[in-house]
């Protein structure tokens, strides 16, 4: 069991001891330093929020505690209930709000749960913010209202459908062809949020849709990490129901993952490299993913003449470079979408409509389309971490070790070979050391993992 705090937020598991799980006094906790951050942010007198949750079965006990601290605060808290994390990031521009909080683990077990911070612009906070409310969290330097001055509680319905229509809004997206194509698809939303907005949007598309675990109970079937070896219900299904493809999701909705129609898997790294190549092709412009994310996407966006480059991992640094170079698209490998025509953070719902688009728009099967694209290989390993271990004095030694191979060390340690790369960091999320690896082959990727595994054990 586990409590997380860092700059995205403060995750962790639900019950146990305070200040090492996610209990009822760390949830008021760092719900009031983020009140107090965005007091401090503001000279406006009234402040609003955007609340929203993944269907965790922790998710209603962690979200009044949130509404009653900021409500203490004297904050306004805008409900918007069951909701997706993109939904969340545009109901504070739409309702010209002053911050939201999306209460989701995301791809966490359902032990997990967390609260992930949003600004003004319904994006990430940076590191310099998310080290100030850790700070007063930290220092518990809270100042709640008098009673004439408690902030206002209230619930709101109908966010999901005007994210669907934002979604419908954007030129890219070409419904009437993807309507005329008669698109059938499986969705499996792992009894999350996703199983209400993906079949919704699906619906407005003129897309079939057979649902698999989409009733937002919070009881997940299978592990919510959108990965091969947890993925083949929904294989089993797109083959049986003779689909186009099967669409996959996190609880948060974030992540996309695609079936093909033969039950084999797109590849999660595969879905923004689709996306990309459709929107490059109608608009041309530069990318940016993730330093873990796969050569594809950059394959792809040369092919169309522009240029691409590699952030740190994490939302938020994608995010800003994506504005400094003036991207189109962007994204990470594990299947997030950010395209800044719609908003600057990951939506799978927007991954789907721009996923139909292409097909429709190819008028091709969804193997094929995967076939179209460079093979890369991905292995994605993790060593799990002890109090006692020092990461980066270990990550260190890699660097000295392999110094002739010149490592990018802007996010921990990446390797590029001539053929395959390694990249090596501490997760921000849980308390471990991931190790992910691309070559041309899924062999020769899993050797190499195999190869860093074993420097770093005999380090430890």
């Amino acid at each position: 069991m586990a409590l997380i705090k860092s700059i995205s937020g403060i995750r962790g598991t639900i019950g146990g001891v305070v200040n090492e799980n996610l209990t009822p006094v760390n949830a008021v906790k760092f719900a009031a330093a983020y009140g107090m951050w965005l007091k401090g942010q503001n000279s406006k007198e009234l402040l609003s929020i955007i609340l929203g949750r993944d269907a965790r079965i922790s998710g209603e006990m962690i979200s009044n505690l949130v509404a009653n601290t900021l409500t203490g605060l004297g904050i306004n808290v805008i409900d918007i209930g069951l909701s997706t994390t993109p939904t969340v990031e545009i109901a504070v521009t739409l309702d010209h709000a002053d911050g939201g909080i999306i209460i989701t683990a995301s791809h966490n077990p359902k032990e997990w749960n967390a609260l992930k911070l949003l600004n003004e612009k319904g994006e990430f906070l940076n590191a310099v913010e998310g080290e100030k409310i850790l700070k007063i969290a930290e220092d518990e330097t809270f100042v709640f209202s008098e009673v004439d001055d408690l902030g206002k509680y209230e619930k709101k319905e109908g966010y999901i459908n005007q994210h669907i229509e934002e979604v419908l809004k954007l030129g890219l997206v070409n419904a009437g062809a993807i309507k005329a194509s008669n698109f059938k698809v499986v969705v499996d939303a792992v009894n999350s949020t996703g199983g209400i907005a993906i079949p919704a949007l699906l619906e407005k598309l003129g897309v079939e849709c057979i649902k698999l675990y989409c009733e937002p109970n919070g009881h997940f079937p299978h592990n919510p990490e959108p990965l091969k070896e947890h993925l083949t219900d929904i294989s089993e299904l797109v083959v049986r129901e003779k689909a186009d493809f099967g669409i996959v999701v996190d609880p948060d909705v974030d992540r996309l993952a695609i079936i093909c129609e033969d039950g084999s898997m797109f590849g999660e790294e595969y879905t923004l490299v689709a996306c990309a190549d459709y929107v490059l092709g109608k608009t041309k412009g530069n990318t940016v993913s993730n330093l873990s994310s796969s050569r594809a996407l950059r394959d792809i966006t040369l092919k169309h003449g522009g240029k691409y480059e590699a952030s740190a991992v994490g939302e938020v640094n994608v995010v800003e470079l994506m504005k400094t170079t003036n991207a189109v698209i962007g994204g990470e490998g594990n299947g997030g979408i950010i395209y800044p025509a719609s908003h600057y953070g990951r939506d799978s719902l927007i991954g789907v409509a721009l996923f139909l688009s292409h097909l429709a728009d190819a008028k091709i099967s969804c193997k094929t389309l995967r076939e179209s694209y460079p093979d890369y290989y991905m292995s994605k390993n993790k060593i799990e971490l002890t109090p006692q271990i020092n990461v980066d004095e270990v990550l260190e030694k890699i660097i000295q070790k392999f110094s002739s191979e010149k490592p990018n060390c802007i996010d921990g340690v990446k390797i590029d070979f001539e053929k395959e790369w390694v990249h090596l960091r501490k997760s921000n999320t849980e308390p471990i050391i991931r190790i992910y690896t691309e070559s041309f082959s899924q062999k020769n990727a899993d050797e190499l993992a195999e190869k860093f595994i074993s420097e770093i054990k005999e380090l430890l």
